[in-house]
């Protein structure tokens, strides 16, 4: 079987994210067979019906996005809803035609942040990942604290729990490509 190729896409842009933090971790820890990328978003503009030449990170993204068998989406949560970074490109991808680029495309959701985890942000991603079609891998599903000393001061993950979640959900995900291919 051909490898698995994944992209994450991370919706917080800070240096010291959890969210990316969680990333990294699954690109070093892929299973045999998975290779993970993370997408650049730092100089993704706002999704502009009007801006008809697309900027070159946009370009770079949706090439990104056509690469991969599948994403895995980092989702942190601001104000009980998901990040604008990560629904902006989402929305850039949607717009191509036909809504190729993500839909039937499978896909798995992650986050770390205050209070719930990332819970509430999740399941709103989840109606957004409905419209687009993304065949998303239900569980497991890992919501983490991003306060609770589970990562260090560098964003990266630390917490032998979590970590064991993100490996388990990998997994998971892997299969579920599988299953679609066949």
């Amino acid at each position: 079987m051909k490898p698995i190729k994944v992209l994450g896409i991370c919706g917080s842009l800070r240096a010291a994210s959890t969210n990316m933090g969680l990333l990294r971790f699954a690109r070093e820890h892929a299973p045999a067979g998975m290779e993970i990328n993370i997408a650049a978003l730092g100089e993704v503009p706002f999704y502009n019906a009007d801006l008809k030449q697309k900027p070159a990170a946009v370009q770079a993204l949706l090439a990104d996005i056509k690469q991969a068998d599948a994403l895995l989406l980092a989702c942190p949560e601001y104000n009980y809803s998901l990040a604008p970074a990560l629904k902006n490109a989402l929305d850039w991808a949607s717009r191509e035609t036909d809504n190729y680029l993500l839909a039937g495309k499978p896909a798995a959701i992650m986050g770390a942040g205050g209070g719930m985890g990332t819970a509430r942000a999740q399941y709103h991603l989840r109606q957004v990942c409905v419209f687009l079609n993304l065949h998303l891998y239900n569980k497991p599903e890992v919501f983490s604290s991003a306060f609770d000393g589970s990562y260090d001061e560098k964003g990266n993950l630390i917490n032998e729990k979590i970590q064991g979640m993100v490996i388990e959900q990998l997994g998971a995900l892997q299969n579920w490509v599988a299953r679609l291919r066949s």
